[in-house]
């Protein structure tokens, strides 16, 4: 590698020389296989959690929406520094659209983030919320499963090794039957599967994750889980999901008040225990997940691990810190971008506060490179927020000293 590893991801991003950019990707993938960074499938560690081998902490996955080479600098320099195994870098359908980031772009800056600080070992890149949106399955099922797969295929090219489906969408709470309500979860959640499964590589099983109760509607119930499961196990004849998310009572994003703060949310940590039980005693996986997390209060995460919960999905809360500590002007700018260009999203009864909250994650994309180019000394202040938080929650979380477990398994 004969450039600097900033200057490669740089050009790797924002190069408009198509041949510089494939070429900038090709030097970062290839300088992380030499210093022994491997994108990996978290799968195996999952089964030893489903086997009750593994215990005592929950796996906290990370969307990085902006800043995201930053971003994994600070997170691999507190894996080195704590000896933590498994993080989990992660992206959804929606944000790849609103921040920015084609699945091998936000490799790539993650890649280059371990090289910088000097890391080795396994990199666990997730696609998270690979969701189905219900209106469009309903008026043509197949074309909505494609959309998924063309992307899982994006994404997996990428080589990012874990999956999340999220066909919750189309749970139908109005039938009363549990099966029948989770007949179409589950049926495309197999599908999808057994797409995945056909493209992984030979030596890998790709951590496949599953969603039983959408995020923001009705809790999720064990009686829920055994009957998405079930039906699902019925029709999967390979390696199947090792986990589910579930929901407990939290929202993405959290709920804004009309004064701009978040309402306070009633997590039923029941949901974790019992589905936990469940899910490694009877269909011996990993266990259930939590999203919408990271706008919970700080005083509630040591109870994931306590629970039984396996992974945790950490997104706004995150945002929230960038937004609150960058340069005051640069915040004046992309808020009066919303206010001109996403108009159209101000909802009738909302304040202007609950509309930027609301939509300044829209911002992301269009300021990506103002963002990255910000000297040291206005960065240094929104990286040592991020680094303080996620110090918290990686403690709070037991993943310090869990880098034996990850070996082990990985």
């Amino acid at each position: 590698m004969q450039q600097p590893i900033d200057e490669l991801i740089h050009t790797a991003v924002f190069s408009t020389d198509t041949t510089k950019k494939t070429n900038a990707k090709s030097a970062i993938r290839s300088a992380a296989n030499e210093q022994g960074i491997a994108s990996s499938s978290i799968h195996p560690l999952y089964m030893g959690f489903g086997k009750n081998e593994v215990h005592g902490f929950t796996v906290p996955a990370i969307n990085v929406r902006f800043l995201t080479y930053d971003t994994a600098r600070i997170i691999f320099r507190l894996m080195r520094k704590k000896n933590i195994g498994p993080v989990i870098f992660e992206i959804a359908r929606s944000e790849i659209e609103y921040t920015d980031q084609r699945p091998d772009e936000f490799a790539v800056s993650v890649l280059a983030a371990a090289i910088k600080e000097g890391y080795k070992g396994p990199v666990f890149l997730q696609g998270d919320h690979f969701q189905l949106s219900k209106n469009k399955f309903s008026k043509d099922p197949q074309s909505e499963v494609e959309k998924i797969k063309m992307l899982a295929k994006e994404a997996i090219d990428a080589r990012f090794l874990n999956i999340d489906i999220d066909a919750s969408t189309l749970v139908d709470l109005e039938k009363k039957d549990l099966h029948k309500q989770q007949k179409n979860n589950y049926e495309v959640t197999a599908e999808l599967t057994t797409y995945i499964r056909s493209l992984q590589p030979r030596d890998c099983i790709i951590s496949i994750g599953g969603e039983i109760g959408h995020i923001g509607g009705k809790n999720s119930t064990a009686e829920d889980f055994e009957a998405f499961m079930d039906g699902y196990s019925a029709r999967v004849k390979t390696d199947g999901i090792s986990k589910v998310s579930v929901q407990t009572g939290s929202s993405h994003g959290g709920i804004p008040l009309p004064d701009g703060t978040i309402a306070d949310v009633k997590l039923d940590f029941d949901v974790l225990r019992t589905i936990s039980i469940v899910a490694r005693e009877k269909y011996h996986i990993g266990g259930p997940v939590q999203h919408g997390a990271s706008t919970l209060p700080n005083e509630l995460f040591d109870k994931f691990p306590e629970v039984g919960t396996l992974e945790i999905h950490l997104a706004t809360g995150f945002q929230n810190i960038v937004y609150d500590a960058m340069p005051s002007t640069l915040r004046d700018e992309m808020y009066a971008w919303l206010k001109s260009e996403r108009k159209d999203e101000w909802e009738e009864g909302w304040t202007e506060e609950q509309f930027l909250y609301k939509t300044r994650k829209k911002a992301i994309g269009p300021f990506k490179e103002k963002l990255w180019n910000l000297p040291d000394s206005e960065k240094g202040p929104i990286c040592a927020a991020l680094e303080k938080q996620f110090a918290f929650l990686f403690e709070k979380l037991n993943v310090y000293n869990t880098r034996e477990a990850v070996e082990k398994y990985c």
